[in-house]
């Protein structure tokens, strides 16, 4: 595996990055329980090393797509806060027109595919984006992300057989929070180590501690690069946690404190803070002053959202299907 020399800009990133994601959710819980925001809400507390050490990996042309608990992607990926959070309020300027709203979220712009609410639907669709790069002859990647309950499906296999015959520039990521729903791993399968899933198709498979950005950054390098040059999939488990509960309407009685304050031991931001800290990158101060920005950047989307308007009834059937579009064929 690829060691990088990660700088203070990196980790700086990170910070900035995970830092913004944990606020948001934080706030998009608070707003839920004064319903401002409905419907399902699943949130990425505790999980933000994977994204953040993913975004370093990659290029800014390579595409994403994940489940639905989908806002920490979605901010990664650059979609500005105002958009993210117009989308969970179901207002006409968010990323998705307020049509998607937590699980939905697109942009083309940001090379975002989505938030998907079927389990394991976006696993198919991830290697055909990574069949469309093939195709055009880019050197672009995708990357697919799902979580420990999308593996029990049956398009896994379908994709991972046809990923590794094609040789597709997709790495494949399961984001092992240990719990799918309320239901464990271990009372889904005698195979907890889930990257061996690989194996019955030679697809190169690494288990990633995914509550540090380094490894994760390590692990997402060498994959993209495989990739990159024509050698298929890689399937990476990235081992992480949640706090809170699979979504809004779940109290997570099913895990014991001691489990939770466990992780919360390790987590990846008061990590990545810390390290800025001993290398003398950054003082306390520098870093209150980021998460002081990042607040403000938080606030303003609400007010944002509050301020826009819900779509009008007419736009109902827009953007359903698409009409004419310009497919070339050679």
């Amino acid at each position: 595996m690829a060691k990088v020399k990660f700088t203070k800009e990196i980790y700086t990133n990170w910070f900035e990055q995970m830092m913004l994601i944990r606020r948001f959710e934080e706030k998009s819980a608070q707003l839920y329980g004064q319903q401002k925001i409905r419907g399902f809400c699943h949130l990425y507390i505790g999980q933000e090393a994977v994204i953040a050490g993913t975004m370093s990996a990659i290029e800014k042309d390579d595409k994403l797509i994940t489940a639905y608990r989908d806002h920490g992607h979605a901010l990664a990926c650059g979609i500005p806060a105002n958009e993210v959070m117009a989308e969970l309020y179901g207002k006409v300027t968010g990323c998705s027109k307020g049509k998607g709203g937590s699980m939905h979220m697109f942009s083309k712009e940001h090379n975002f595919f989505g938030g998907h609410g079927i389990v394991g639907g976006q696993i198919p669709l991830g290697a055909g984006i990574a069949l469309a790069e093939q195709y055009n002859g880019t050197k672009n990647i995708c990357v697919c992300f799902m979580g420990d309950g999308a593996v029990r499906q049956g398009a896994l296999h379908e994709t991972f057989n046809m990923a590794m015959l094609w040789k597709l520039p997709v790495v494949f990521v399961v984001e092992n929070n240990e719990y799918a729903m309320g239901t464990s791993v271990e009372r889904t399968t005698n195979v907890l180590d889930i990257h061996k899933i690989g194996l019955a198709y030679d697809m190169p498979n690494y288990q990633v501690d995914g509550m540090k950005c380094e490894d994760v950054h390590n692990a997402m390098a060498d994959a993209a690069k495989r990739a990159r040059d024509g050698e298929g999939p890689t399937f990476l488990e990235i081992k992480t946690y949640r706090y809170r509960g699979h979504s809004m309407s779940d109290p997570a009685k099913y895990r014991t404190k001691d489990e939770v304050e466990k992780y919360k031991a390790i987590d990846p931001i008061e990590v990545v803070g810390k390290t800025l800290i001993d290398k003398k990158w950054a003082t306390q101060e520098d870093l209150d002053a980021i998460e002081e920005q990042v607040v403000q950047i938080v606030n303003e989307s609400v007010e944002f959202s509050e301020n826009s308007d819900y779509p009008d009834p007419s736009e109902l059937y827009t953007d359903v299907y698409v009409e004419d579009y310009p497919f070339i064929v050679e």
